[in-house]
């Protein structure tokens, strides 16, 4: 994995300056070999808060078979600011990621990627930080507006931002509420949504997430 890093212990106002100078850096097409390794991976906190918990699941692909697992606890040193999520919980989540006997070749994480502000959500960070290919699939939408989207599994329209694709507003199961992909680093957003949508089954969430917020919030 990539060896990049920072320092944590910003300010608000530091952290924003820093997602705007690593921002460039996130390559947006594919430079990924087929992944037989796929990640999710979810944060959850304890203590009233004070304690994050970092989860990574990792399932083969594409039988999406539990292949590993890793759960990590650090002190919780950032607050909770909307748009800065990842200098909360990225630092629990590469702990997470080295406990891993193998890195996993592609990371699905439950949160904003290049859909974000600054075009640097929580995926693209821990993504730039590892230099491995992530996507954010997020339950909510950050930013951005978008056409109607059909029902049917499978269909999607683009999120825009300023006249500009920032990700893609995807419906995972027919007539339940969407999801917003967007690329993370070393992916484009068609990969993106067709690597989501071969880790969706029978649910909204992906097989990834899912396993990844049980192993958070146990």
């Amino acid at each position: 994995m990539g060896e990049a890093t920072h320092p944590w212990d910003l300010s608000p106002t530091a952290a924003r300056a820093l997602q705007s100078e690593l921002a460039p850096r996130v390559i947006r097409e594919d430079r990924l070999r087929r992944p037989r390794r796929v990640a999710g991976l979810d944060v959850g906190f304890e203590d009233g808060g004070r304690t994050a918990r970092g989860a990574l699941a990792v399932l083969g692909f594409p039988g999406l078979r539990p292949l590993e697992q890793a759960v990590a606890r650090q002190p919780t040193r950032f607050p909770y600011v909307p748009g800065l999520l990842s200098f909360r919980e990225v630092p629990v989540l590469l702990q997470a990621l080295e406990a891993l006997e193998r890195p996993p070749d592609l990371l699905l994480c439950d949160a904003q990627g290049l859909a974000h502000p600054r075009r640097f959500g929580l995926a693209c960070h821990i993504g730039l930080l590892t230099d491995l290919p992530s996507i954010g699939v997020a339950k909510s939408r950050l930013i951005g507006r978008h056409d109607p989207l059909p029902e049917q599994k499978g269909a999607w329209v683009p999120l825009m931002d300023g006249g500009e694709v920032i990700g893609a507003v995807l419906r995972s199961r027919a007539h339940v509420q969407p999801l917003y992909v967007s690329i993370g680093h070393r992916i484009c957003l068609e990969t993106a949504i067709h690597y989501v949508l071969a880790c969706t089954t029978r649910y909204r969430l992906p097989e990834t997430t899912r396993a990844a917020h049980r192993l958070a919030s146990l």
